[in-house]
């Protein structure tokens, strides 16, 4: 217990520590820029604005954006803001900062396009990758290995393998671009969608041939792929060249070879990689453990996971909210709700900081467990917490107010509740608000 306290602590003192090191960051720059002896450069006015949206708000970054005069310091800057807009999946702000560029002449290189692409392929819009890249041919701006990268994937989802081949010819014949590993990954994933093994393998292996000696990062890219193929023999020889590479190998690694192992359905295998990971870890991330986790949960041995479960806590590892979702759905799925309404409430308590959301299926069967015991409190926290994450559907008030009803309570304002919801009325909810008129026990603190 006292080694859980310190290491939270000493998790907690780091990142300070990097909030700290990215406030004073600023604060320096600030000072530079308030100071006639400095001027920054535009790579320093780039790096501020990437700081404003790690530390500060949004809107703080793209005040300072408008704030900036000069053309070369916006494009330097543009590039972290339009970044932040494309993981927030902002397409509409993505396309006005885009828009703004252009029309500016502010866009010279692949980048920004790159990232509108990754957008384009984030939120389906495939046809629009292919816009992007006509533009771009139209406009001379050269493409790079992830320009065709995310335009031969985009072919291969919208024409078929023929088109995907076509545009890495294309890319051969591009003397300002070298096709690597990642080239061939994109086409080795695109037969393997499209059922094409064979074909998938030999792209595989002219991956392999363009392998680093130096980085890992293209080796666990294709033991994935390899995962998806159900070929174990490629995920253990991926690992073993791996492993050959200077440096640490980290957690994210060994994630990534206990989860192909799981695909494959090898779970001693996977079990024999997380033990050689517990036996040298220097700290317990409990994502590792959460891979086992799941393929315990998902295989119905909740046996298994309890232990496991028992056992990270033991090496001083910290539940985080995938933990108890995992342990949340297999103790759902035994008829165990009482564990799962207590998973729940502990996923709930580490929202602050994360966008973890319950699954809808969970939900409903912990809510339909609450009307079934006619256990009006627990409903309760469970409207509030839902209702403050916006999670409210109409199946939920349903089963909400079925729950007060057998209890012989009243929820008051119900109507006004719905409506801030944008919930929309049905017959059956709106019987279950008129029986609720017969009932004199008003719930106030419902809500």
């Amino acid at each position: 217990m006292a080694y859980s306290v310190i290491r939270e602590c000493n998790m907690m003192l780091s990142l300070k520590r990097i909030l700290n090191f990215h406030t004073s960051k600023i604060a320096i720059l600030t000072w530079m820029e308030s100071n006639g002896c400095f001027q920054l450069s535009p790579s320093d006015h780039g790096a501020k604005l990437d700081l404003l949206t790690k530390v500060y708000t949004i809107a703080e970054a793209e005040t300072y954006f408008q704030q900036l005069s000069s053309s070369a310091s916006k494009r330097a800057a543009a590039f972290p803001l339009l970044h932040y807009y494309v993981k927030a999946k902002d397409l509409q702000k993505s396309e006005a900062l885009m828009y703004m560029l252009q029309n500016s002449g502010l866009v010279v290189d692949p980048h920004p396009f790159n990232e509108m692409m990754k957008l384009y392929m984030a939120t389906g819009q495939i046809q629009s990758v292919i816009k992007v890249i006509q533009y771009m041919k139209r406009s001379k701006i050269p493409l790079n290995v992830l320009s065709y990268n995310l335009w031969m994937n985009a072919c291969g989802m919208l024409y078929g393998i023929m088109s995907a081949e076509r545009m890495l010819m294309e890319m051969t014949n591009d003397k300002n671009v070298e096709v690597g590993w990642s080239t061939y990954c994109t086409l080795a994933n695109i037969y393997t969608n499209a059922g094409n093994h064979k074909k998938a393998h030999d792209a595989l292996a002219l991956a392999e041939e363009k392998l680093s000696t130096r980085k890992r990062l293209g080796y666990y890219f294709i033991m994935t792929i390899y995962a998806s193929l159900n070929n174990k023999d490629g995920i253990l020889r991926m690992w073993q060249t791996s492993e050959k590479v200077p440096g640490r190998i980290t957690c994210t690694d060994y994630m990534t070879v206990i989860h192909c192992l799981v695909k494959v359905g090898d779970i001693k295998a996977a079990e024999k990689m997380f033990q050689t990971w517990e036996s040298q870890c220097r700290n317990y991330d409990i994502r590792v453990s959460n891979v086992l986790l799941g393929a315990y949960m998902r295989n119905g041995w909740m046996d298994k996971a309890e232990s496991l479960h028992l056992h990270t806590l033991e090496k001083g590892g910290r539940p985080n909210y995938k933990t108890w979702e995992i342990l949340m759905e297999g103790w759902v799925k035994t008829k165990q709700m009482d564990r799962a309404v207590e998973a729940m409430k502990k996923g709930f308590s580490l929202l602050k900081g994360c966008q973890w959301r319950p699954p809808v299926a969970i939900v409903m069967s912990i809510a339909e467990y609450f009307e079934e015991n006619g256990n009006v409190d627990e409903s309760k926290w469970l409207f509030k917490v839902l209702r403050g994450l916006g999670l409210t559907t109409l199946p939920l008030y349903k089963l909400f107010l079925r729950t007060h009803i057998r209890a012989g309570q009243v929820v008051p304002d119900i109507l006004r509740m719905m409506g801030q919801d944008q919930i929309d009325l049905d017959e059956e909810i709106l019987s279950f608000i008129d029986r609720m008129s017969s009932v004199k026990t008003v719930n106030d603190d419902c809500i």
